[in-house]
């Protein structure tokens, strides 16, 4: 994964980065046979997460979150770019994973990284307390 910076070049958020390109493991195949995998996925705002939680399609299945919210800040694959609840209805299911795990890493919240000192050898180092445990899911 590569981001792409995103900014006005002023300013304290300069170097904000809200871009970031993917590439599918399998790919999304259109209604041509043509396989899509390189992708640009950009954060999620409040909006995004708020809105699709009105929608009719995840009142009757709150699995359909997923789709509708991955169809908001999906904002391409492959020469697709209106990516549209449809399209991420057609994606395998490990591409479809692939971006839920993506979308759970670029908008989880940084401030769960704690700085700690090792008691043996006194270097510093940071660990990512959000981070699931070994063995987990």
């Amino acid at each position: 994964m590569t981001a792409t910076l995103q900014s006005n070049g002023t300013g304290p958020l300069s170097d904000l980065v809200t871009r970031f390109d993917f590439v599918l493991p399998r790919g999304y195949l259109d209604q041509h046979g043509e396989v899509h995998r390189e992708g640009v996925m950009r954060l999620a705002t409040a909006r995004d997460e708020i809105l699709p939680l009105r929608d009719p399609r995840v009142r009757d299945n709150e699995a359909y979150l997923a789709v509708v919210l991955l169809s908001r800040v999906v904002e391409r694959v492959g020469t697709v770019s209106e990516v549209t609840p449809g399209v991420v209805e057609s994606l395998f299911a490990g591409d479809l994973e692939y971006l839920q795990d993506l979308y759970r890493t670029l908008n989880r919240n940084e401030h769960s990284t704690v700085v700690v000192r090792c008691p043996g050898c006194d270097q510093e180092f940071a660990v990512d307390t959000a981070a699931d445990a070994p063995g987990e899911s």
